[in-house]
């Protein structure tokens, strides 16, 4: 049995070799992509992020840094600017922001505190739900991603709300989950990779499912930027295997966000975390019902 400290060297090792793999097969679908487009005498020339995409990236994964999350907050300005149609908008947030997650993910594992028995099979129950959701949600016709992302955002605006107001327990000073209580944090977190995969985001919900299990607030971190860094890759690569996703603004996520995550991890100590949540909750709850009126207005499709 290895000791915490090779344990967490371990996975971080494995983590940055999930990073590699992610970049390759990304890297290689998008040159597959291009010689498509090539040999059907189609522009590529657009093929490269738009300042507005990267400068998305930069802000939303600056406040996922500080715990925020970034899939409500994207998906609200892919609808401002418009230029992500509605079903690819869940496979370009899990695409464009693995990256970013990666770099969190590595960051707060490295330097917070939790048992590594506890983080390991919380990232795995979140890699399997995300395995089944991509799967799933990759094929699903537009006006029911719209329906599903409306719900999600609603979700994740009950849950910044609740966070804002003191609405859920703080929690307490135990660093990992034993017997009944880690079956329901096994049980949670798969869900919660499921619904992640549709624009749900996961760091709410866990830091909720952390608190409520007896944890200490700050073991969330590294469970929820853990789990979120294996399992978009996992989801990714469904969505990249059927194209299901906006190359252009899922370049500019990243592009954008990663070096907006060293800027949030390393440089800012403090910022007005409640003023910032309150302008989240108006953007995702205006968006989310944008979401279920166009899917009102959108004819359901016929089986």
């Amino acid at each position: 049995m290895m000791r915490g400290l090779d344990s967490k060297a371990v996975l971080l090792g494995i983590l940055a070799l999930t990073g590699i793999a992610f970049s390759w097969f990304w890297g290689r679908a998008l040159r597959m992509r291009s010689r498509a487009l090539r040999d059907s005498g189609d522009r590529v020339a657009r093929s490269w992020p738009s300042v507005y995409q990267a400068l998305v990236g930069a802000l939303t994964d600056f406040l996922d840094t500080l715990g925020i999350g970034s899939f409500a907050t994207t998906t609200s300005l892919c609808k401002l600017k418009g230029d992500v149609e509605d079903p690819l908008i869940p496979g370009t947030l899990n695409i464009g922001h693995t990256l970013p997650t990666l770099a969190q993910a590595f960051i707060y594992i490295a330097i917070v505190r939790v048992e590594m028995t506890t983080l390991v099979l919380m990232i795995g129950a979140a890699v399997a739900g995300a395995w089944l959701g991509a799967g799933a949600i990759a094929v699903w016709p537009k006006r029911k991603i719209q329906i599903g992302l409306g719900i999600a955002l609603l979700g994740a605006a009950a849950l910044l709300l609740g966070q804002q107001f003191d609405l859920f327990p703080r929690g307490g000073d135990t660093l990992g989950l034993h017997g009944g209580l880690l079956v329901v944090g096994l049980v949670g977190n798969f869900a919660l990779g499921g619904l992640m995969t549709l624009g749900m985001g996961l760091y709410g919900p866990c830091m909720i499912l952390v608190s409520l299990l007896g944890m200490n607030p700050t073991t969330a971190f590294p469970i929820m930027m853990g789990s979120c860094a294996f399992l978009m890759p996992v989801a990714s690569v469904r969505f990249l295997s059927r194209s299901a996703y906006s190359p252009r603004a899922a370049l500019g996520l990243t592009v954008g966000g990663v070096p907006a995550v060293l800027v949030a991890a390393w440089i800012v100590r403090s910022l007005p975390l409640h003023a910032v949540r309150v302008w989240v909750v108006a953007i995702v709850v205006y968006t989310a019902f944008t979401m279920l009126r166009s899917a009102a207005r959108d004819p359901p499709a016929r089986g």
